[in-house]
């Protein structure tokens, strides 16, 4: 882990969100639901991150301090990249770099806060693999192993109410359900409770729970007109019931950035706002920005 010189302040209202109310992810929930094609989301600041990102993943945010997954790859044949959670300040700069992973089980999925931890999947970078989940305090930016699974788990979600976990597979086509006990310990990590994704319109990338059993999740669908054809990208936001695993909510996100791509691409943190809600996008590789928007939603 790389450490920079302020590592060792963390802001108060980092802390302070420690235990965050459930009723903001509620809140976020429920503003998403109002939600159309004809939302008129606007840009309010862009943040350049600096320093190199690789491939962004997941993002959540806490206070004014952006934590966000993502995968160096070295050789993805041969199994060989670093799992990094990036905790990053306001302006772009790296706070902190905690590695995390074991050998070819580097590529870090969608990530999401519940208020204690951060949640991270670990998986191999290839479909029907295996992978770990960790628990991160994000004051300390040390990682606990919770449990590994065989496959790759691509995005996962701590249901505070019901205290589970869940997880989206590869491109999400299956979805995972594991309980908790009192210590955050999985009871069923062999057996977990299997569904398959009933919606077909998004690839999600990034999850998060949104109170209420639900689950936020955010995600690009690629079309091509023809097999060899450019991909026209289209990105989007889904609310999905936990309890059946079927969307509750789907509405497209028509913003892209100048080189093409759907903001949703890859890590995606919304929160609710006086009145609205504000998203925070940062869908490029390596040199990325921040991108955030607002939108009027109650």
């Amino acid at each position: 882990m790389s450490v920079s010189s302020s590592s060792i302040v963390l802001s108060a209202a980092m802390l302070a969100l420690h235990g965050v109310a459930a009723d903001t992810r509620s809140t976020l929930g429920d503003r998403v639901l109002t939600l159309t094609r004809e939302s008129s989301w606007k840009p309010v600041a862009t943040i350049p991150i600096g320093f190199r990102t690789f491939h962004p993943q997941g993002l959540v945010k806490i206070g004014d301090t952006f934590f966000v997954s993502s995968v160096e790859v070295r050789d993805r044949a041969a199994g060989d990249g670093v799992g990094h959670l990036f905790q990053i300040d306001r302006t772009g700069h790296l706070i902190n770099d905690l590695r995390l992973g074991e050998g070819a089980i580097y590529h870090p999925g969608g990530i999401d806060y519940d208020g204690t931890h951060i949640w991270v999947p670990v998986a191999e970078y290839r479909p029907d693999s295996r992978s770990i989940v960790y628990r991160v305090d994000p004051a300390a930016m040390k990682a606990t192993e919770v449990f590994r699974f065989p496959d790759h788990i691509g995005a996962i979600v701590h249901d505070t109410d019901e205290r589970t976990l869940h997880g989206v597979s590869w491109g999400s086509r299956r979805f995972y359900r594991w309980p908790l006990d009192g210590g955050d310990r999985v009871t069923n990590v062999t057996a977990p409770l299997r569904t398959l994704n009933p919606s077909h319109y998004l690839d999600y990338q990034d999850c998060k729970y949104a109170g209420m059993r639900r689950m936020l999740c955010t995600g690009v669908t690629e079309l091509r007109q023809t097999p060899n054809g450019p991909a026209f990208r289209l990105g989007g936001i889904d609310l999905i019931d936990l309890r059946d695993s079927r969307p509750i909510h789907q509405v497209p996100l028509l913003l892209w950035t100048t080189g093409g791509l759907d903001m949703t691409h890859n890590p995606a943190w919304l929160e609710p706002t006086p009145t609205g809600i504000r998203g925070y996008f940062m869908p490029e590789d390596d040199r990325s920005t921040m991108y955030v928007y607002e939108v009027d939603a109650k």
